[in-house]
């Protein structure tokens, strides 16, 4: 084993000590709390908008210090037993060297009787609380999520092990046909090679078989990511190791409307209030956005959608507690010319002028004018 792969492999053993001493002793002042017949409490981070901050420096929305306290009450013991079961899972799982999915972890609740989860929605809440009550990402108390990366096609050599023997294992990224590369759920171990000049990340799955199908990535000389909405934390974090190591920029094609502004490329660019604690590491700061305008609809002669009620809310909400938004002039021009229009535009609203426009015509357009990328 390299040397380096001994150091990845100290150093991860380490933080698991880390974690799982912080779980005990969290766990321990809870017993010495009500030893002392008081009122147990344990304090977390706020995790909203209104308790982060958007430095352009720094790149990414980091906390600002708000916290809320979980104390054992009449009205909060479900709660507070499904927080401590719910650390006591991420326990047992850091200490055998075992995982589980979030839905594995909602099903494992349904032994713990009276703390048991009746939906989902409230384990995951649950667990994202504990993850930041400890300052950590999931991953590192034990859970991972159900979905996949994201998906990669184009110039890039991805280099894994095999986890049984620690061979490499070189995969190229042009070579998978009309498919393409799965982003793995942890992606540290990962080694890429790459002389490709950019990135293009894609918010609509058709989209990117389009541009995969007629290797627009040999065309542009560039690696294709697939972000499939929200793009998760694994597919953030591959991205932002990418462009940090290779030293290539980012672009970022999503619909015209404003969940494809305020939630797909800002959650990219700068993270969201719901995850602050680890912000920095699965942003991409460097991300700039190249997707449709408002000015684009105008001047390509979109067909269009009207904003729906849930649309004219997000934009009122970005407008007024989106940091990354409130500082960004250019932003909030664009979200007010879309209201001010009443309507949304699809990435594939530009197949009206031919299926391949948006390869011909389109993406070559919006390159030769950088200058004009949104922040």
């Amino acid at each position: 084993m390299k040397k380096s792969e001994k150091e990845t492999g100290n150093a991860r053993k380490e933080g698991s000590e880390n974690v799982l001493a912080e779980l005990k002793s969290i766990a321990r002042n809870i017993y010495t709390e009500i030893t002392k017949k008081k009122l147990p409490e344990v304090q977390m981070p706020l995790r909203a908008l209104s308790n982060v901050k958007y430095d352009p420096k720094e790149g990414y929305f980091e906390m600002i210090g708000k916290t809320k306290g979980r104390t054992l009450t009449a009205s909060t013991i479900k709660t507070f037993a499904q927080t401590l079961r719910m650390m006591a899972l991420s326990k047992e799982l850091i200490e055998q060297d075992d995982i589980a999915t979030k839905r594995e972890a909602y099903y494992v609740s349904k032994n713990w009787e009276e703390a048991r989860f009746n939906e989902q929605a409230e384990s995951d809440m649950i667990m994202d609380d504990v993850e930041a009550m400890l300052m950590v990402n999931r991953e590192q108390i034990g859970f991972i999520p159900e979905e996949k990366g994201g998906e990669i096609a184009g110039k890039l050599i991805v280099i894994d092990k095999d986890s049984e023997t620690g061979k490499e294992i070189i995969i190229d990224c042009t070579k998978f046909g009309s498919g393409a590369y799965s982003i793995p759920i942890s992606v540290e171990h990962l080694k890429f090679e790459t002389d490709a000049k950019f990135i293009l990340a894609i918010e609509t799955a058709g989209m990117f078989q389009r541009l995969v199908k007629h290797k627009y990535w040999q065309k542009a000389n560039c690696i294709l990511v697939s972000l499939g909405g929200v793009p998760t934390r694994a597919c953030r974090r591959f991205v932002r190791r990418l462009a940090d190591e290779m030293k290539i920029p980012v672009y970022v094609f999503t619909d015209g409307d404003p969940y494809g502004y305020a939630n797909i490329y800002r959650t990219l660019k700068v993270g969201s209030g719901s995850a602050a604690h680890i912000n920095k590491y699965f942003c991409v700061p460097q991300a700039q956005f190249i997707g449709i305008t408002p000015d684009d609809i105008k001047a390509y002669k979109l067909p269009t959608h009207p904003l729906k009620d849930v649309d004219i809310k997000r934009v009122k909400d970005a407008l007024k507690n989106d940091p990354f938004i409130l500082h960004h002039k250019e932003w909030q021009k664009a979200l007010k010319d879309m209201v001010e229009m009443k309507v949304r535009a699809e990435q594939q609203a530009l197949a009206k002028w031919g299926l391949n426009y948006v390869i011909d015509k389109y993406l070559p357009d919006k390159l030769k004018h950088p200058e004009k990328f949104l922040p």
